[in-house]
């Protein structure tokens, strides 16, 4: 690199500067991962310029450069270095000018931080500014001018306003030339800290009649390569004698003033004396101090030497101050001294919380002492004023770590739960042990994301629903819910049927499970006779991975439904028989007749059966009992009452709506059963015209006309079908070879019906009561052939009754229609 720098009158030096980097690293681990590595670069490096291959010296691979989304985290706003992820290096970012980020002070670096994540680490780079001689000395004035009197005694010293080189080490000032040196030498006085005060000490005697004005020029020069100057020109009035200069109290005055103090604030004051008289002894005093800042801080009284606060002071930008004074006569003779003021501290700055890296989610099932955030804390005090503590609060399952000094690391030291906190709103609080304390807070806010790590819980350990039976499939019959303390995907609930049977039926043809809502529907119409309970279990998945399930055991229970009337057991109704109950005529109030027996497959109420009397022969003779069913006489039986007694009993169940089912009893009053006997002949005829005349006369009389208009047809058609033949046969000489119907015969002559029937009817002033019988056949008969014969032999008598075996339609047609014929008279 080249430097250029031109003086003030012009000349100008160039030369080429080869520059060093100096590296050490040093590498330690505390708490999570940190490391140290420091670089020395020269200032004024154009930018990209390579400062250090940073991967290689803390031992990374550059992929982890760029996973880990490395950055440069700075506590200040200014970033002169950049990290190149990819090529794993440092570079200069901005061009660094030592002498304005450092001034003085040495030696100058930039500290920064490496951060990376997945997982959280960080490494601490400094890199040091070494200083090149880029700045030449500079005079705050470019003339300074003076009036001695030419009666000054030999040796007498004048204090110059040195000259200020903002470069530091060996490019800093080294020294002053002053010319011409025919009145005047330079006498340089080398302070503690580093500082040169340069004097004129007058080594001839001036004399104002020979040269009234005399000009110098000061050099000064520094000690850099290559070597930098700067000049001053000082103009000397020779003036009429004074011959006593001013003089301090002490060469070096102390005095303290506290941080913050308010302008106008006096500091100290020095004191200088003069022993001339008059005008040549009157002194003022002046701050000499030129670009370090002072005369920006602090100000002199001219009159009383009194050192005052004109600007703010600030124990964090400068603890300590050195002010030179100089004291000067009217004559033009001066002294100086330095004042020394000490800063003291006062606990005005706040711990400052810088975030260097935080994660705003952590799942709840991290592990302990996760780094959850880092911190870096800054207290620009000194002393116990900087010393910083800090905590978190309360009953959270966190804790601050210290990795190293004013480094924090947030991390976990407990389990988390996002179900019991699925948010933590962390408050870090610093404090300082300042008097009085001084503190400030940051609150994080932490997002805990969902594990499935909770099974869905039914709200009811087991269930109950009931259903009324003769349900229409796919009635709803009740729901099951289940909740999920998980969230989201995780809390998404599924019902699913468990495989089982219900009396060896599978129990999904009984029931189904909505596998969204838990609404359990009825596959079936359920029948209380058949089923009254049933058990089966509904399990609840949740929707992680995997997924956690738990189950429930329901019962349905089948309400009964008045869907079955009453069944009468006793006394038995049969279709052909008849049953009665006899009742002896000498039978007193309250004589059990007999008893209906009834039940109902239905339960509860709906099986509660009660016994009516709906109709029956004498009212006043019987009466059934209401809950038992037994009959029973209500009065006296007498002579007077009929022998043939019917009852007809409604049973009806205690239902809504109610059921029910009737029973006829018939009753024989009656002291013997031949009497009985005689009586019910008829009962059963009697009991069928009653309930069927209608019906029955309508449908005899539909039949036997359908049957006679039949006969008629076939009798008439079968006649002229024989006729018609008959006549074919007589015209035509073919042997006529006669139709014998089956059991029909011919013996040389005309054919005859085969059996001779008897008739027995029977007529009654009733005619439901009428009867017609068919009687044996007088002869079945056999036809038997003889050729010599001309007649008809005996038939042989057979034992079967016609009835038996009607063999031809012929012959049915014909009993068909004698027999209706004897019907219709």
């Amino acid at each position: 690199m080249k430097y250029k720098h031109t003086g003030p009158f012009g000349s100008i030096s160039e030369r080429t500067m080869t520059r060093q980097v100096l590296l050490f690293m040093c590498l330690l681990s505390v708490g999570t991962v940190l490391g140290q590595v420091s670089y020395t670069i020269p200032e004024e490096m154009p930018k990209g310029s390579l400062v250090g291959n940073i991967a290689h010296d803390l031992g990374l691979q550059t992929k982890r450069l760029t996973s880990g989304k490395a950055r440069i985290y700075t506590r200040g706003s200014d970033e002169y270095i950049e990290l190149n992820r990819e090529r794993g290096v440092l570079l200069v970012k901005e061009r660094i000018d030592r002498e304005a980020l450092c001034r003085q002070t040495t030696p100058c670096a930039l500290h920064f931080q490496i951060i990376l994540e997945n997982p959280m680490e960080f490494y601490s780079v400094t890199v040091q500014i070494t200083d090149i001689n880029d700045n030449s000395p500079t005079f705050e004035k470019n003339e300074m001018r003076f009036k001695i009197s030419e009666s000054a005694i030999t040796g007498a010293k004048f204090v110059l306003k040195g000259a200020v080189d903002l470069d530091v080490g060996i490019n800093d000032l080294k020294n002053y030339d002053l010319k011409p040196t025919d009145n005047f030498a330079l006498k340089i006085h080398s302070n503690a800290d580093g500082n040169k005060n340069v004097e004129m000490v007058l080594q001839k005697p001036l004399d104002r009649e020979k040269q009234e004005q005399i000009s110098l020029v000061l050099t000064a020069v520094d000690g850099g390569e290559p070597q930098m100057s700067g000049t001053m020109m000082i103009v000397i009035t020779v003036l009429d004698a004074n011959d006593n200069a001013p003089v301090f109290t002490q060469s070096t005055y102390k005095a303290t003033v506290t941080e913050n103090s308010p302008k106008g604030t006096v500091v100290a004051a020095v004191t200088a004396t003069d022993a001339d008289q008059g005008s040549n002894g009157k002194i003022s005093y002046s701050i000499t101090n030129t670009l370090d800042g002072i005369m920006e801080v602090f100000g002199v009284n001219e009159e009383n030497g009194e050192i005052s606060l004109i600007g703010n002071i600030d124990f964090e930008e400068s603890r300590n101050y050195q002010i030179n004074v100089l004291a000067s006569d009217e004559g033009g003779l001066t002294d100086s001294c330095k004042l020394i003021v000490e800063v003291q501290d006062v606990n005005d700055n706040k711990p400052e919380i810088n975030i260097m890296s935080k994660s705003t989610v952590i799942s709840e099932d991290a592990k302990l002492n996760t780094v959850v955030t880092m911190i870096n804390i800054e207290d620009k005090d000194s002393g116990e004023n900087g010393n910083v503590k800090c905590f978190i609060n309360e009953n959270m399952p966190f804790t601050l770590k210290t990795s190293t000094s004013n480094f924090y690391s947030l991390v976990t030291d407990s389990d988390l739960d996002r179900e019991t906190a699925s948010e933590y709103n962390i408050t870090v609080s610093c404090s300082d042990e300042g008097v009085p304390s001084l503190s400030s807070s940051v609150t994080l806010t932490l997002q805990i994301s969902d594990v499935n790590d909770n099974a869905p819980v039914f709200e009811r350990s087991s269930y109950e629903a009931y259903i009324v039976e003769n349900n229409t499939p796919g009635l709803s019959i009740f729901t099951v819910k289940a909740r999920d303390a998980d969230w989201n995907q995780n809390a998404r609930v599924s019902y699913i049927l468990e495989d089982s049977s219900v009396n060896g039926v599978p129990v999904s043809s009984y029931v189904s499970v909505s596998a969204d809502s838990g609404v359990i529907h009825a596959v079936r119409s359920f029948d209380y006779e058949q089923i009254k309970d049933f058990h089966f279990r509904v399990k609840a998945q949740d929707g992680g991975s995997p997924p956690l399930s738990s189950n429930v055991t329901v019962k349905i229970l089948i309400q009964d439904q008045n869907d079955n009337p009453p069944q009468v057991l006793y006394p038995v109704q049969t279709g052909g028989s008849l049953v009665a109950e006899m009742v002896p005529r000498s039978a007193d109030v309250g004589y059990l007749v007999t008893k209906v027996v009834a039940v109902d497959v239905d339960s509860g109420q709906n099986a509660w059966l009660s016994y009516k009397l709906q109709k029956a022969t004498d009212r006043a003779l019987f009466e059934v009992g209401s809950q038992n069913g037994e009959i029973r006489t209500i009065r006296q039986v007498t002579d007077k009452d009929a022998v043939k007694q019917r009852l007809t009993v409604i049973v009806e169940d205690n239902g809504q709506p109610s059921r029910s089912a009737t029973v006829v009893v018939n009753v024989a009053v009656a002291d013997s059963f031949p009497e009985v006997l005689s009586e019910f002949t008829d009962f059963t005829h009697d009991k069928e015209y009653n309930d069927n005349l209608t019906f029955y006369l309508v449908l005899a009389l539909a039949v036997v006309s359908f049957l006679f208009i039949t006969c008629v047809v076939v009798i008439i058609s079968v006649k002229i079908y024989r006729w018609r033949q008959s006549r074919v046969l007589y015209h035509s000489n073919l042997p006529v070879i006669p139709y014998y119907p089956p059991r029909y015969s011919d013996t040389l002559g005309t054919g005859t019906l085969q059996h001779v029937y008897n008739y027995e009817v029977c007529r009654t002033t009733d005619s439901r009561k009428s009867d017609c019988k068919f009687g044996r056949a007088g002869s079945q008969n056999v036809l038997i052939m003889d050729p010599s014969s001309t007649g008809t032999m005996q038939r042989i008598q057979s034992e079967k009754s016609i009835l038996d075996e009607p063999d031809s339609p012929l012959e049915v047609s014909y009993i068909v229609f004698r027999n209706c014929a004897l019907i219709s008279l």
